[in-house]
């Protein structure tokens, strides 16, 4: 049977080009490929969520402005059921701009997130949580984010993190996580100041912040290099695929949605790894969807 899963936060328009590379100042360069599709760290979870066989839904701002229908058809064509916190907003939702470059798979992103387009917890529907089996929170909404966590505790439903980022707020939402999965640019402020080489040393740093806040399993990614989890009292490392990486856009995201499907059915190091295969295997095209019409 299908799970249901319930992804909070963020809803773009991404507007993908595959270049040489990024411009230089006052420079105009001609893109080798293009594509446009719903975007943000929950939205593209969910379309993974679903693309595994279960049902997401995505609970964020999208409103009324024309640009929209890009969005909805998109969610619609990956059967992505949506709630819209704002539905009578006629503002843009947010438009990220991003250039692949085609020797390196390496992105740059400009976006305002969710800045502009923050809610309070009353626009939540009172069933949202009915039938659903895990939460994702990626902390672009995080006054709704907390609202879903202290809920989602109520009902024993797990809460997975998406820790993109350090976000202000986060502090008040890590105690009622159960699934701290990060990669290595979240570093809460009040960790040692640590270089970023010193990769090992920066993930004990979070490990033993995250367990201060009685999270009980967590993961730190690191891109190509090795995920390092820590639960049940024991820490360790997993190897990630080596690939050929065409993009890495939103690998991140297609992890977490991955894990979130995984981890309904398998233990912890299980799902980890299952979601960095399917993950790595994303990053082998360009895009965050063409993956998806290949067989894995």
């Amino acid at each position: 049977m299908k799970k249901h899963g319930l992804f909070v936060g963020l809803v773009t328009l991404d507007l993908i080009y595959l270049a040489e590379s990024p411009p230089k100042h006052n420079q105009k360069i001609v893109a080798a490929d293009c594509t446009v599709a719903a975007g943000g760290p929950a939205t593209n979870a969910a379309v993974t969520f679903n693309h595994l066989g279960e049902q997401g839904r995505v609970l964020g701002v999208i409103g009324s402005h024309p640009m929209t229908q890009i969005v909805r058809t998109d969610l619609e064509d990956y059967k992505v059921a949506v709630t819209d916190l704002a539905p009578h907003n006629n503002n843009s939702l947010p438009v990220s701009s991003i250039i692949v470059t085609e020797a390196t798979g390496e992105r740059a992103v400009i976006s305002i997130n969710a800045v502009k387009t923050q809610v309070n917890a009353q626009n939540i529907p009172d069933n949202i949580l009915d039938d659903v089996d895990i939460v994702l929170i990626d902390g672009h909404q995080m006054i709704v984010g907390l609202h879903i966590a202290e809920m989602a505790k109520a009902r024993s439903i797990p809460v997975v993190i998406d820790g993109g980022s350090w976000k202000a707020g986060f502090e008040q939402i890590l105690p009622k996580v159960d699934y701290a999965i990060c990669s290595g640019n979240f570093y809460p402020p009040n960790c040692p100041d640590i270089p970023q080489e010193d990769t090992k040393s920066r993930c004990q740093a979070v490990s033993t912040y995250l367990q201060e806040l009685n999270v009980p399993h967590i993961a730190i990614t690191q891109g190509e290099k090795p995920i390092y989890y820590f639960y049940q009292g024991e820490a360790g490392i997993i190897d990630v695929p080596k690939i050929k990486t065409v993009d890495t856009l939103g690998a991140g995201d297609i992890f977490h949605g991955a894990f979130c499907h995984f981890i309904l059915r398998e233990k912890f190091t299980d799902a980890l790894i299952s979601a960095a295969n399917i993950a790595s295997h994303s990053c082998e095209f360009f895009g965050t969807r063409l993956w998806m019409k290949s067989s894995k």
